[in-house]
């Protein structure tokens, strides 16, 4: 059920490719403790241009979607994690954020559950 999205700047998939980049945040993810490994899912969205103060950088940010229940302290772990294993493939990207939200639980459906 754990989604992580990353959106990173498409000339980073030079130095690393998205195969690589989804299996270290899949790592990241499962060290946690926080989740049954078959259930996280990881995604890459590259994109061609942004710009951050004005100027063209490189940047990642992920979107953590998990089931609510999770304390502060675990959110904040799993995103230490997930920051680490990506700084650890980008040492030059000083970009990398994450924001952790919340999937409430009996809200919403897969076509599994119709």
């Amino acid at each position: 059920m754990p989604h992580f999205v990353i959106d990173c700047s498409e000339s980073l998939l030079s130095k690393h490719d998205a195969e690589t980049i989804n299996q270290h945040v899949y790592a990241a993810a499962a060290s946690s403790g926080l989740f049954n490994e078959s259930s996280i899912q990881v995604r890459l969205n590259p994109f061609a241009n942004s710009i951050m103060g004005g100027k063209k950088v490189e940047s990642m940010h992920v979107f953590a979607s998990i089931l609510e229940g999770r304390t502060k302290e675990q959110k904040l772990a799993l995103s230490k994690a997930v920051i680490v294993a990506l700084a650890e493939l980008f040492p030059e990207v000083e970009t990398i954020g994450i924001d952790v939200g919340n999937l409430e639980k009996g809200v919403g459906f897969s076509k599994k559950k119709l």
